[in-house]
């Protein structure tokens, strides 16, 4: 399976690597190209777009807010141009529920899917694979990317076929530390 990764910040960067040491075809896209040194190091490609990092069977994006998110998704070389009928983008990322419905809309228009996938979490957790995952979409999307949440946390809990109620369980704002 090849996969893209977007977004090598504090809990990215370890998510990439877990994904690396699972064995899969992992290309990488960070707004700073510098933060994807190690990882292609490594073995991973570098994007020089988010397009080009969704060019995979499935793209994940871990970043910082629906901001982000949306440039990355819908801005000029992103996610949306870049993934192809029947992949995968897969949002690790905290964000609003109405920012998960737009592109579950998004991608459904497409003919792509789309998965909801919070993880709860320190990024001491994401390196050691230790991440808890909540999981939305249509189910034979959610178990198409079962392989790759194995790789990332220690269990995934699958919340709703409807996308954005996995963005429910963990609003934005919420500090893991509070949990």
């Amino acid at each position: 399976m090849k996969v893209g990764f977007i977004g090598l910040g504090n809990m990215g960067n370890g998510m990439a690597a877990n994904l690396l040491r699972a064995r899969y075809a992992l290309t990488v896209y960070n707004r700073t190209p510098a933060r994807a040194e190690a990882l292609v190091a490594e073995g991973a490609t570098l994007a020089k777009t988010p397009s080009e990092a969704a060019s995979g069977d499935a793209v994940i994006t871990m970043l910082a807010d629906d901001t982000a998110v949306e440039a990355v998704v819908f801005g000029v070389d992103g996610v949306l141009a870049g993934l192809k009928p029947g992949s995968i983008h897969i949002s690790m990322s905290t964000i609003s529920v109405a920012l998960a419905g737009r592109l579950a809309s998004a991608h459904r228009a497409a003919g792509q899917r789309f998965v909801a996938a919070p993880v709860f979490g320190r990024p001491e957790a994401a390196t050691a694979s230790e991440l808890f995952i909540v999981a939305g979409g249509e189910p034979k999307a959610v178990q198409a990317c079962q392989p790759l949440f194995e790789a990332l946390g220690q269990r995934t809990f699958v919340i709703a076929d409807e996308t954005p109620k996995a963005n429910l369980v963990k609003p934005r704002g919420r500090s893991e530390e509070r949990c």
